[in-house]
């Protein structure tokens, strides 16, 4: 039976679209940002951390700048403002960023998390999707060391470039 389907199971991954081959120049991008999941007891104890907010915003705005310089287009925000403001995390709404992002001309939506388990043990993950069926064309995680500026921009450089980019 294995034999049977090994052909069908490689056939489906050949098949598989890779986000490392070409999309459309100045595809529209609406980029939801990272949002910041503290399960760490030292967020428990001790609240949120003005460094962890910059490093956050300092974040956010590096995956703008490189899905800029690949030539995407950043959509706007602004007319969906209210909608998304009762979302407290894009990645995880159900979908719900996806009528949103039609709503104002995307091709793509973008959305991504770090979870922070400790001051050393950082999680980081992007999603890459079509606006119009929802449907996931890249995702990765990774995992990091240190909760520091050059920790942060490593890991997202990392998960752009090989998980959903493959360079």
């Amino acid at each position: 039976m294995f034999r049977r389907l090994l052909p069908v199971v490689l056939l489906a991954l050949l098949a598989t679209p890779a986000v490392g081959g070409p999309l459309p120049d100045g595809a529209r991008v609406a980029y939801f940002g990272l949002t910041f999941i503290d399960t760490s007891t030292e967020g428990d104890f001790n609240g949120e951390r003005p460094d962890e907010t910059e490093r956050l915003a300092m974040a956010t705005a590096y995956v703008a700048e490189d899905m800029t310089k690949r030539g995407f287009t950043l959509v706007s925000l602004d007319p969906v403002r209210a909608e998304l403001d009762r979302v407290s995390n894009p990645a995880k709404c159900n979908g719900c960023t996806f009528p949103m992002a039609r709503k104002i001309g995307a091709d793509y939506v973008l959305v991504g998390e770090v979870q922070k388990t400790s001051n050393l043990i950082l999680s980081m993950n992007l999603v890459l999707s079509e606006a119009a069926t929802g449907r996931q064309l890249a995702a990765g995680v990774v995992d990091i060391r240190g909760n520091t500026d050059v920790s942060w921009t490593r890991g997202l450089g990392y998960l752009l470039r090989n998980r959903i980019f493959r360079q």
